[in-house]
């Protein structure tokens, strides 16, 4: 079945759903969702959206914060730009219906984070994303030209490769025309013809055993477009959240938000003495790759699997009126964090590098955009400063917005795509194997390639991973197509991609700190 839409948009989180509402009345739009619409990274998102809004911030604090965390990496004009349209994109938020928190005087109840030098970070509770995303579905519901596809899974998007024509790196004038999606109700693969397509598919969490991002962040957009031969970069980056409730038995991990740290928490090891001043001045407060290393660090000094966060010094009802989600997930495991420490460990949160795009969100190819965490901006540099992720995405959809409308009528709907061909077969075996992989894959993720690195660890991983790619690119071609198989093969690119990224770094920069290349003051 063929299905023609203006516009082709695929992730349903902050960046896809934006970007439907600011297009929807230039065309026809088809919003895919892997799952449902509630099921993106942007409704995990606790802490907040950062932005200046007081009068004593200013948009300099903002950006030379940003940079500071970025190690040198950040792009200065993309940041300005991120910092300085920032508020309006909050006007825009609200206008959608998100409520932010805000005090007696009726001015935002504005969090601090580490790494941010004033409070500016707008919040709903600790569910900022839930709130956000459940009043952008509001929205998109509402809305007559946006047709929402649940259960519908991309598998390639679709280029001159699909006519017949050799596609490399070096192809110039690359072009999107769609993409080939599975439905997942009908076990039908659909083709979607597009003039503008947006990919929007969120991190790559689930490449780690350990990670707070939902089960469906699988790197798929970073994998179709890197199959394409579109440029991916920075992917060395991978942020670990230092404070991740610990849980061995449940995926993905409860996170608990730094924004809990900006509220006074304090990090202790498991005979309670506080330690994170002895790695940073800022105490717990410091960048979130220095905190994770300092916890890993500990953890692995001690031989223990978690530290504590300790908020029993704060005010019981403060704590549970500001962190009612925290409160009540960590009451229904045994811990009254209001009496008892927290335990926490480091947990695979964020990618700061990915598809790269420029100020219009552009990637390099034709008609394809990207926006949200699949994107790499120049934004982040080597590490993200907490909260600027759900800025970054709805700014850079609004850029692609305004891009894919001024040009939407140069673009036509390619006529000779074939259908897919899904000759294969599928077998009880074949599935066994695809779960024992992608266990496979997180396992050599998590024990190669985490927080801390060495060169030898890094080619351990690569050997191990190269295998594992050739046993699914084998499956796949003989395979019936499912998600699983789809998701397994975007989970070995994308791992290909974090362990070669890193190979060619040689020096601990921001996120990627790796034991042959320390910095000089460590």
């Amino acid at each position: 079945m063929v299905h023609k839409f203006d516009f082709l948009v695929i992730g349903s989180g902050i960046a896809g759903m934006s970007y439907a509402l600011k297009v929807a009345d230039q065309g026809s739009v088809a919003l895919l969702c892997k799952t449902t619409l509630e099921e993106a990274n942007t409704y995990y998102a606790q802490g907040g959206i950062a932005s200046v809004t007081l009068p004593y911030d200013d948009f300099e604090k903002h950006v030379q914060d940003t940079l500071i965390a970025g190690d040198g990496i950040c792009d200065k004009e993309v940041v300005e730009k991120v910092v300085r349209e920032a508020p309006q994109q909050i006007k825009e938020l609200i206008r959608w219906g998100v409520d932010f928190d805000k005090n007696q005087k009726g001015d935002f109840d504005l969090h601090k984070e580490g790494g941010h030098s004033e409070f500016r970070i707008l919040h709903h509770k600790d569910r900022t994303g839930q709130e956000i995303q459940e009043s952008l579905i509001h929205a998109i519901k509402r809305h007559p030209n946006v047709c929402v596809f649940h259960h519908h899974f991309a598998i390639e998007i679709l280029t001159q490769h699909h006519l017949g024509e050799k596609v490399t790196k070096d192809t110039p004038n690359i072009e999107c025309y769609g993409a080939y999606v599975l439905d997942e109700a009908t076990n039908q693969i659909h083709t979607f013809l597009s003039k503008v397509t947006m990919i929007c598919t969120g991190g790559i969490g689930n490449i780690y055993q350990t990670t707070t991002n939902p089960l469906v962040a699988t790197g798929d957009g970073i994998a179709m477009v890197y199959r394409a031969k579109g440029l991916v970069k920075d992917m060395e980056f991978v942020q670990f959240h230092p404070t991740a409730l610990y849980n061995p038995m449940e995926r993905p991990s409860f996170l608990i938000t730094e924004a809990m740290r900006g509220y006074g928490g304090v990090l202790r090891t498991k005979d309670g003495k506080e330690f994170m001043q002895r790695y940073d001045k800022r105490g717990s407060l410091a960048p979130r790759d220095i905190v994770a290393r300092a916890i890993d660090n500990e953890m692995k000094s001690s031989g223990s699997d978690f530290v504590y966060l300790d908020v029993t010094h704060k005010d019981p009802e403060e704590t549970k009126r500001e962190y009612p989600t925290i409160y009540e997930k960590c009451l229904s495991e045994g811990i009254d964090i209001t009496k008892q420490y927290i335990p926490v460990a480091p947990a695979a949160h964020y990618l700061c590098g990915g598809i790269v795009v420029d100020m219009d969100a552009r990637t390099t190819i034709n008609r394809l955009y990207a926006a949200g965490e699949c994107s790499r901006t120049g934004l982040h540099g080597a590490n993200r400063l907490a909260s600027n992720s759900l800025i970054e995405a709805i700014v850079y959809s609004d850029a692609a917005a305004k891009h894919s409308i001024a040009h939407l009528n140069r673009y036509t709907f390619q006529k000779a795509i074939p259908e897919w061909n899904d000759k294969g077969t599928s077998l009880t075996e074949e599935m066994v194997l695809i779960t024992q992989s992608v266990k496979e894959v997180g396992s050599i993720m998590s024990n190669y390639v985490g927080i801390v690195r060495s060169n030898l660890r890094l080619e351990r991983a690569l050997e191990r991973l190269e295998i594992i790619y050739r046993e699914t690119e084998n499956l796949f071609i003989r395979s019936t197509v499912s998600r699983d198989i789809c998701e397994l093969r975007n989970i070995v690119n994308v791992g290909y991609l974090v362990i070669k990224q890193a190979m060619e770094r040689k020096e601990s920069r921001g996120l990627h700190y790796t034991i042959d290349y320390p910095k000089k003051n460590d």
